[in-house]
């Protein structure tokens, strides 16, 4: 590690973090689980909120994507997404749900205003935010994208939207 300049899990949770926390509302995939907490990682989030059937360490499946990252960055299990984000809203975030639906924006377009804590809320693979979040949510926020598919893999979205919110800090 000295070589590459990495710090340690106990080093990184010293570290001041970007003020945002991850929600993943019903993720079913484990391997995408260990690799939102290895892009949490690498952008230095505050918090990962586990919620419902999302998986939780310890676990092989997310270890072998995490790669210990599960060690370093914060994280808590909700029986329900609509509890986690009750309780980032009551700590000051805002609540923004990676979604497209009916007047969600962009994210090139969203204006991040520094200082300010956000939660960012990611959803089942098949069935994206749970409608109950998204209609507790400060905001929508979609990635734009022009192919035939319109989506993404939950931990290829994560990723961009966390870099997105890094790069502006």
């Amino acid at each position: 590690m000295l070589d590459l300049h990495r710090i340690s899990a106990e080093e990184f949770k010293q570290v001041e973090k970007i003020p945002v926390a991850v929600v993943l509302d019903d993720v079913r995939s484990e391997m995408n689980v260990g690799s939102v907490f290895r892009t949490a990682d690498a952008f230095v989030i505050e918090h990962i909120a586990l919620c419902g059937i999302t998986g939780k360490p310890p676990s092989h499946e997310i270890h072998k994507t995490a790669l210990g990252a599960e060690d370093s960055v914060e994280w808590s299990y909700h029986s329900s997404a609509l509890e986690a984000v009750e309780q980032l809203r009551e700590q000051g975030y805002k609540i923004c749900s990676i979604e497209q639906v009916h007047g969600s924006i962009s994210l090139e377009a969203f204006t991040i205003v520094p200082g300010e804590k956000y939660a960012l809320v990611f959803g089942n693979e098949v069935k994206g935010v749970s409608q109950a979040v998204v209609d507790a949510s400060d905001c929508c926020i979609e990635i734009p994208q022009q192919g035939t598919k319109h989506s993404l893999n939950i931990a290829c979205s994560a990723a961009i939207v966390m870099w997105h919110f890094f790069n502006v800090r």
